[in-house]
């Protein structure tokens, strides 16, 4: 445009030099002048800067209409005023007004290219009124030079309106190519998020997790600590079992949507598989661990499920760069190990991972590496508590505990001993070494008397644990009525049916069942009805209430529980003598505890009971 502005004016400005002398000073100066005027403003119009951002499809369409409005109104204007010059002027003056027309319309019409409707209107426009006035003169030379400029001007707009559909033709072909590259993009982005997002609930996902982690970890700024965590729900099991995997699904849609708000620029929360997100905070660990907790108190909010309310628990564990570890496996490995311990200890809680935790975790290794090498049969050992009635303190029975000596790290307690075990698949083997010392004790125990023996969680759910023991048992031959299995509620936690159906073995063999720790699992007195039990333990906790009121008033009921259910009723952790009284008193047969005998080996404990008997 800025062009075609510039040849009006050049040629609009030579036309009037040419006929200053012979025009009136008006059609040669001040109407000239005004012409050239409005053709410079609109020049320095199209030369300001466009702002792109601001232009949209309409306003584009608003200047297109504008600037074949004022390509119109200026031929008609331009062409009228050179055609009353050519009223002044002599022979060659004639001459110039023709050249004018001519060259004038044919630099606008190329320099109108990529606007071919302005181009037409100027064209006829110009040369119509032309070729009329030529016509209208009578004269033959004149007619047949507006008629070949005429002819002239249709040509070049035809090859215009040729190069013109090229590079529409064009522009299109860039436009689709555009198109399909932003598709090609979208699809990419599109895939590269499902690539790294979980599917149920929208989170990023493991990939995604380890992939941001391995970035913060190859930055490497001493200045910018960060800290990753897992948090894990509790008793989402059970909820996704009561009420199926669409309800428990949707639980963790809503938790997905808790957490997905939470997140930002710094702070990636991640679902990494099941119920266990990931999370990855930059700051200090403090933050993060105030992070955490509040992450889980949003978890632990009440979730409506259509016509029912659920309500999880969530532990965390928290591992710091660099403190914890400089690579993505020991972080994950600590922060993992600090959620195990929460979920042990302080369920419910966030616990970071510490100096202790370090030491628990290479305590925890040596153990795993002495009880892959060790040889249970020889290391394995049994004591026996026993098992005595209330009012004559006559021994009833045993309970059987293993101890581990080994030679590696020395005395293991039980409790580690099985939890190993766990962990490293080896439940079955431990339990069955046990067993197999408990019947080789058994034969010297009294006839009169019964052995109970524990079993851990991981074995009433192990059907080749269970068809292992009573093997043991028809081959042994002894009275399996005097055998008690012993559980806690823990057991039943994972998958209540099939421990119900493994007690129900262990009992048509003839077995006993007890049920351990009694008070201080959960639906404690549902499970009662439900299981084929016979016989109630009741927690050492306990123990301590007898020395109050409301406590006594407690202990009372639940005996009074046990009785209305025909149940036989045992009471642990008597460590003082006014707790056995307490319990004798409240109408406890049975006891066993600190003050009536620690555990012993068998030989030990039968000497002192024939010593007591003389």
């Amino acid at each position: 445009m800025p062009p075609m502005y510039l040849i009006l004016t050049m040629n609009a400005a030579a036309l009037a030099y040419t006929h200053h002398v012979s025009a009136p000073r008006w059609l040669s100066v001040e109407l000239p002048v005004i012409l050239i005027g409005a053709c410079l403003i609109r020049l320095m119009h199209w030369l300001q800067p466009v702002d792109e951002g601001a232009v949209t499809l309409e306003s584009a369409r608003r200047i297109l209409r504008r600037t074949e409005i004022m390509a119109t109104l200026l031929s008609v204007l331009f062409v009228t005023w050179a055609l009353a010059l050519d009223q002044y002027g002599t022979g060659d003056q004639h001459g110039h007004v023709t050249v004018f027309v001519a060259i004038t319309v044919m630099g606008c019409i190329f320099c109108l290219t990529y606007l071919p409707r302005a181009a037409h209107l100027v064209c006829y426009t110009v040369l119509g009124v032309f070729l009329t006035y030529c016509l209208a003169r009578g004269t033959v030379t004149m007619g047949s030079m507006a008629l070949n400029i005429l002819m002239v001007g249709v040509v070049v707009l035809k090859v215009l309106r040729d190069s013109f559909g090229s590079f529409t033709a064009l522009e299109d072909s860039r436009a689709a190519l555009q198109h399909e590259r932003a598709q090609a993009q979208h699809l990419a982005e599109e895939n590269a998020r499902l690539a790294h997002s979980d599917p149920l609930t929208g989170l990023p996902n493991r990939r995604y997790f380890f992939a941001r982690l391995d970035a913060l970890l190859a930055r490497g700024e001493p200045a910018s600590p960060f800290t990753i965590g897992v948090i894990d729900l509790d008793r989402f099991k059970p909820i996704n079992d009561v009420h199926g995997h669409a309800e428990g699904d949707r639980l963790l849609q809503v938790i997905g949507e808790r957490l997905q708000t939470a997140s930002g620029p710094d702070c990636v929360i991640a679902r990494l598989g099941g119920d266990e997100f990931g999370l990855i905070i930059e700051g200090s660990l403090e933050t993060a661990e105030a992070k955490g907790a509040w992450l889980c108190e949003r978890v632990q909010q009440a979730v409506p499920l259509g016509d029912i309310v659920v309500s999880v628990g969530c532990s965390g564990g928290l591992a710091a760069w660099p403190e914890a570890g400089t690579s993505a496996h020991d972080l994950f490995d600590r922060a993992d190990f600090a959620l195990y311990h929460a979920k042990k200890a302080r369920r419910g809680g966030i616990v970071r991972f510490s100096s202790e935790l370090e030491r628990i975790i290479r305590s925890e290794q040596a153990l795993e590496a002495a009880l892959h090498s060790a040889d249970l049969k020889r290391e394995l050992a049994m004591v026996y508590q026993p098992i005595m009635r209330t009012r004559s303190l006559t021994m009833v029975g045993v309970e059987a505990l293993a101890r581990w000596e080994s030679p590696m790290i020395g005395a293991v307690p039980a409790e580690l001993l099985f939890s190993a075990a766990e962990r490293l698949g080896m439940a079955r083997t431990v339990t069955l070494a046990a067993f197999d010392r408990v019947l080789t004790d058994f034969a010297r125990l009294p006839s009169d008397q019964r052995l109970s023996f524990n079993l851990a969680p991981t074995d009433i759910t192990d059907p080749g644990t269970v068809a292992a023991l009573i093997e043991r048992i028809a081959r042994s031959g002894i009275d399996a009525q005097r055998l008690v299995f012993e559980i806690t509620e823990t057991s039943l936690i994972c998958d209540f049916d099939a421990a119900r159906a493994a007690l129900e073995q262990l009992r048509a063999c003839g077995a006993k069942i007890a049920l351990d720790d009694f008070g201080t699992g959960y639906s404690s007195l549902s499970t009662l009805h439900m299981l084929p039990i016979d016989i109630i333990k009741i927690d050492r906790s306990f123990a301590l209430r007898l020395d109050d009121a409301e406590g006594r008033r407690l202990v009372r009921a639940i005996f009074n529980l046990t009785r209305s259910l025909n149940l036989e009723c045992v009471f642990e952790g008597i460590e003082t003598e006014m707790q056995l009284m307490e319990a004798t008193l409240a109408g406890f047969h049975y006891a066993q505890g600190y003050f009536i005998e620690r555990p012993v080996a068998l030989d030990v404990l039968l000497e002192r009971q024939s010593s007591r008997a003389a």
